[in-house]
């Protein structure tokens, strides 16, 4: 069965505008399923490169992927200002950043579903992400990665191999981090 990724033609086809109360109750209803089970392999298959796409900064300004995938560690994380898992998630991926600072690029991939880049503005102005925060309005790191929700962690080692995905609260990011350093 094919799994279509945040903002897809099919998820669009299938509410109508895309925005639809249905769409983000079965993001949220994954999203209560999985904050209590254990980080998992979930996505893109460990080993795989993902494909280094291009998504936007919050001015709309392309921003292509590959200025760090395969040329350094990599924590991406699929976020939206409306989940609370992401939020339950930021000690997690701030540990990642206190421990190995510079070492490993921490980028916040907000999905294009049920917010846009003024949404976003007006709650980073109270929460900083734990990282570079970049939006994916088109959807193409959310299919490049596979990601089947939020709260979905990819860590990528210095040549962008993916070492590791996970879903949920319950993550060792900083275990996942060291895997992604050796």
């Amino acid at each position: 069965m094919r799994r279509w990724p945040f903002g897809s033609p099919r998820a669009r086809h299938v509410t109508g505008d895309g925005r639809t109360p249905v769409c983000v109750a079965a993001f949220v209803a994954l999203l209560l399923f999985t904050s209590a089970a254990e980080a998992q392999d979930v996505g893109i298959a460990i080993g795989t490169v993902p494909d280094a796409v291009a998504v936007q900064d919050l001015d709309g300004n392309d921003v292509e992927l590959g200025q760090w995938i395969g040329t350094r560690p990599v924590l991406v994380q699929f976020w939206a200002t409306w989940c609370p898992i992401c939020e339950a998630l930021e000690p997690a991926v701030e540990a990642v950043r206190t421990r190995f600072g510079d070492d490993i690029e921490i980028l916040v991939i907000a999905v294009g579903v049920n917010q846009s880049p003024r949404s976003i503005r007006r709650h980073i102005a109270n929460h900083a992400p734990p990282g570079r925060l970049l939006f994916d309005a088109r959807g193409r790191a959310a299919r490049a990665f596979e990601a089947p929700s939020t709260s979905y962690i990819v860590m990528l080692d210095r040549a962008g191999r993916t070492v590791y995905t996970g879903v949920g609260e319950d993550q060792d990011l900083v275990g996942a981090a060291e895997r992604a350093v050796r």
